[in-house]
């Protein structure tokens, strides 16, 4: 478990140097912020969340661990609850959210299409 890494992951680097190819300024884990988003760009009043699948429970992703079972299935709730309670939050206070999983980063096949898609809403200050 300590190896697991929570900043700076493959899949946030990889965003992150999307965005910054694009001319897209931002800082990172900024902790005066619901949640430290991953991502913040405040010329757009935009965060962005990069959410490993497992971490975060994503539907369709998430297996849970047949060994202590319990203990993961209750981690994985709070972890769940308290993202969506940052996302309130944070749109609470103004901020668009952006949800970026890390499934969508790591297919290739996919990669382009997301990462294109992710800085529309940026710019053009749509939501999903």
């Amino acid at each position: 478990m300590q190896a697991i890494k929570g900043k700076n992951t493959k899949p946030e680097m990889i965003v992150r140097s999307y965005l910054f190819s694009k001319g897209l300024r931002y800082r990172i884990n900024v902790k005066k912020l619901p949640g430290s988003p991953d991502i913040v760009l405040k010329r757009w009043k935009c965060v962005i969340f990069v959410n490993g699948c497992f971490w975060h429970g994503h539907q369709g992703c998430f297996i849970l661990p047949k060994s202590n079972s319990e203990f993961w299935k209750n981690k994985i709730e709070r972890n769940i609850n308290r993202d969506r309670d940052n996302i309130i939050l944070l749109e609470n206070m103004g901020w668009r959210v952006i949800v970026v999983w890390e499934c969508e980063i790591r297919k290739k096949e996919r990669r382009k299409e997301r990462l294109d898609e992710i800085y529309l809403e940026i710019v053009s200050g749509k939501t999903e």
